[in-house]
């Protein structure tokens, strides 16, 4: 009889649990990044381009002997973020090795 009662007691305790966890809030947290990111367009014109690298072949051609360490660190993180300005807005698609070997063997298989 006792453990029938331990046992009742048990999964009415378990079975309360799982309806408390399950219960819907309408909470809604405001965060700084978004779920879905907002498309924007931000396209370089040719102008832009060209003035970019010629920005670029201008920190490669200039003598960085004479240079203290802070001003060529300046000047890498100048080049890195042109470089990054420059891929982001062009439209390139990267696969990956497995992805690429996946789609091979779909097309062989199909």
């Amino acid at each position: 009889m006792k453990k029938t009662i331990f046992v009742a007691v048990i999964m009415i305790f378990t079975l309360g649990a799982i309806t408390t966890f399950a219960s819907n809030n309408d909470k809604k947290v405001i965060t700084e990044n978004p779920a879905i990111p907002i498309k924007t367009d931000n396209k370089l014109t040719t102008a832009e381009e060209n003035s970019l690298k010629n920005r670029i072949e201008e920190i490669r051609s200039t003598d960085k002997s004479g240079m203290s360490a802070t001003e060529k660190s300046e000047l890498r993180k100048e080049s890195r973020e042109i470089k990054k300005n420059v891929r982001k807005n062009g439209s390139v698609v990267y696969i990956g090795g497995t992805t690429l070997l996946i789609i091979i063997l779909i097309i062989l298989l199909i």
